[in-house]
C-alpha cells in the first residue's frame, strides 16, 4: 500500500477540495435493483496520519448517503465494523469473522440490508493451500487472505444469489495468482444457475494482471464497470492514498458478477466530507439486475 500524502505541520493527511457532495451518486436502489458497493475501508490501525476517529464521519456520511443494498468490505478491524454498523440504519446486518480468527485481524464483512435481503447461508475461506484452516497463509505471503461469501434470498424478488467478498494480497505475485485461482475454484462450486456477485480489493490492476484474466478470462465473470451501461465517473484509480482523483489509474478493486446480471449503472465514488476521505481507497458502485429462473 503507498504512503500516505505529505502531512501538514499538524500531522493531519492535507485533503483536496475534491467531490465533497451532499447528494447520492448512485443512491439507494429500489427492486428489482440492488446497489452493491466494494469498500477497502483502511483499517483503524493506521499509521497516525489518518486516523479512524478522523475519517469515521466522513465514512458514515457516504454510506447513509448511497445506502448500497449489500457492502463487501475490506480491512475493517471489529470494532471499526460496529461503527460502520451504527452508522447504518438498523435494519443493516453484517456477516465476517476476523482473519486470525474470532475478533482478530482484519476481516471481509459483508453489510446488508436486511429487510430486503434475506441470509440463507454463508461461510469463509483462507486464501492458502488450507483453506479450510483458520488464519493460515502459503504460496510466500506475510500477510493472511480470506474470502468470506454468504448466499442472499432477495424477498423482493425471491431470487437467490451469493456474494463473494475477498481481498487478494497486496505484495506477492503467486499469492495473487493463487488466490485468484482458489476464489475461481469455489465459485464453481455454485450451482450454475445461481448469480454471482464478487467484491474485494484486488491489489492489481484491472484488465492487465493474471489475476483479472483468471476471474474475468477463464472464469467468465463479467466486470460490471465494462458491462454497466452508463458510467457515472471517470475511471478513477481506486487506491488514491490521499491523492486527488486520478484519472486513467489502476482500478484495483472490482465488483465482478456472472454473465446475465445487467449493470445499468456503475460508478467509482470521490465523496469527501468537509475536505476529509473516509478512506485511502475510493469505494466503488454498481446498480445490478439479476436475472430470475
Amino acid at each position: 500500500m503507498a504512503a500516505p500524502a505529505d502531512l501538514g505541520h499538524s500531522g493531519t493527511v492535507l485533503q483536496p477540495e475534491t467531490d465533497t457532495v451532499s447528494q447520492p451518486l448512485v443512491g439507494p436502489a429500489t427492486s428489482p435493483h440492488l446497489q452493491v458497493m466494494s469498500f477497502n475501508l483502511r483499517n483503524a490501525v493506521g499509521d497516525g496520519s489518518d486516523p479512524w476517529s478522523e475519517r469515521q464521519a466522513a465514512n458514515r456520511a457516504l454510506l447513509r448517503s448511497e445506502l448500497p443494498t449489500v457492502i463487501g468490505t475490506q480491512e475493517g478491524l471489529y470494532q471499526q465494523l460496529r461503527d460502520v454498523a451504527e452508522a447504518l440504519p438498523a435494519e443493516y446486518e453484517w456477516i465476517g469473522t476476523g482473519r486470525e480468527g474470532g475478533s482478530r485481524g482484519e476481516f471481509m464483512a459483508v453489510f446488508f440490508d436486511a429487510a430486503r435481503l434475506e441470509p440463507c447461508e454463508f461461510d469463509h475461506f483462507w486464501l492458502s493451500d488450507q483453506p479450510n484452516v483458520v488464519g493460515s497463509a502459503s504460496w510466500g505471503n506475510d500477510v493472511v487472505r480470506m474470502a468470506t461469501w454468504v448466499r442472499f434470498r432477495d424477498r423482493a424478488t425471491g431470487v437467490m444469489f451469493v456474494v463473494l467478498n475477498t481481498h487478494l494480497d497486496h505484495a506477492v505475485d503467486e499469492a495473487q495468482r493463487r488466490g485468484a485461482e482458489l476464489v475461481a475454484e469455489r465459485l464453481g462450486e455454485f450451482d450454475a444457475d445461481l448469480p454471482v456477485l464478487v467484491t474485494g480489493d484486488f491489489n492489481v490492476a484491472a484488465e492487465a494482471s493474471e489475476p483479472y484474466e483468471t476471474l474475468v478470462g477463464k472464469a467468465g465473470l463479467v466486470d460490471t464497470w465494462n458491462a454497466a451501461d452508463e458510467r457515472l465517473s471517470p475511471a478513477y484509480a481506486t487506491f488514491h492514498g490521499y491523492r486527488p482523483p486520478e484519472v486513467g489509474g489502476h482500478r484495483i478493486d472490482w465488483i465482478l458478477a456472472r454473465p446475465g446480471v445487467r449493470v445499468p449503472v456503475a460508478a467509482i465514488n470521490t465523496f469527501t466530507l468537509d475536505g476529509r476521505w473516509a478512506s485511502d481507497h475510493w469505494p466503488v458502485q454498481a446498480l445490478v439486475e439479476l436475472p430470475r429462473a
